[in-house]
């Protein structure tokens, strides 16, 4: 594949990232939307945002590499961790939230559903690009048939979406809390290398809404399997992490008997 399908496919890939950052530039300038509505909408376009570019890093994937694939997934994230603002395109991150008592299922119910919605809806401006087959990577992919990531076994899939998720939310509490300097590129690269070691197995999607946008129904799996793997490991991975961060043990490991002595102060 030539050079100019690659840069095909890093401009759709800025052209998502643009759109989405235009629409919530709008969204902050409509005075009549604001509150929990405002968080729903802006969920939504994170989502959009989110699944659109993973659609296009598939194609980036499958016809240059995952070391390419990789690098892009790292400079997305990071662009990611500064105009996401509270919106996170995932729900076990308000999962986590409802566990700690900050949200109620409801806020977390409706949040999901938006980002389902901004995930499965984008779809169809990503076939729209794909049909105009502007790049070779792209010929006969707008309707072509999807197959699924998963590699292992169900059961194998789902341990290992749930441990990589449950490193991840780990090491973003770990990073949040102690805020080094460069905290986000670097839970940005924890979180890009996690999803490479899973490239081969799982698909290291670690994100329900996701994997749900871009497999679901795919050719390899069934619905029920599909679950399992991606929903339940993952929101497993992540809400197995609330209390294992609060755990002294975990805590010291993590953080440092210095700053435990910081916290009890």
């Amino acid at each position: 594949m030539s050079l100019g399908d690659l840069l095909i496919s890093c401009f759709f890939i800025v052209l998502c990232c643009v759109l989405a950052q235009v629409a919530r530039k709008i969204i902050d300038r409509i005075s009549s939307i604001h509150g929990f509505v405002k968080e729903l909408i802006l969920e939504a376009i994170a989502s959009a945002e989110l699944c659109s570019t993973c659609f296009e890093l598939i194609i980036v994937a499958d016809n240059f590499g995952v070391s390419t694939y990789a690098i892009v997934l790292f400079l997305l994230t990071c662009w990611w961790s500064q105009v996401w603002d509270n919106a996170s395109a995932c729900p076990y991150t308000h999962m986590e939230e409802m566990i700690e008592g900050h949200v109620t299922p409801r806020d977390v119910a409706l949040k999901t559903w938006a980002q389902l919605m901004g995930g499965c809806c984008v779809w169809r401006f990503v076939q729209f690009f794909w049909w105009l087959e502007l790049a070779q990577t792209h010929t006969g992919r707008a309707f072509e048939d999807c197959s699924a990531d998963l590699q292992v076994s169900p059961l194998a899939g789902a341990f290992i979406e749930g441990i990589a998720t449950l490193l991840c939310r780990l090491a973003s509490k770990t990073l949040s809390e102690k805020g080094p300097k460069y905290s986000q590129i670097l839970d940005s690269f924890i979180g890009t290398s996690l999803v490479v070691a899973a490239f081969n197995y799982s698909g290291g999607y670690f994100n329900p809404v996701l994997s749900t946008s871009l497999k679901w129904g795919c050719a390899g799996h069934t619905e029920i399997e599909h679950v399992i793997v991606y929903w339940i490991g993952a929101c497993s991975g992540a809400i197995l992490s609330v209390p294992l961060f609060k755990h002294p043990t975990v805590r010291n490991l993590l953080l440092g008997t210095d700053d435990l002595k910081i916290k009890d102060e």
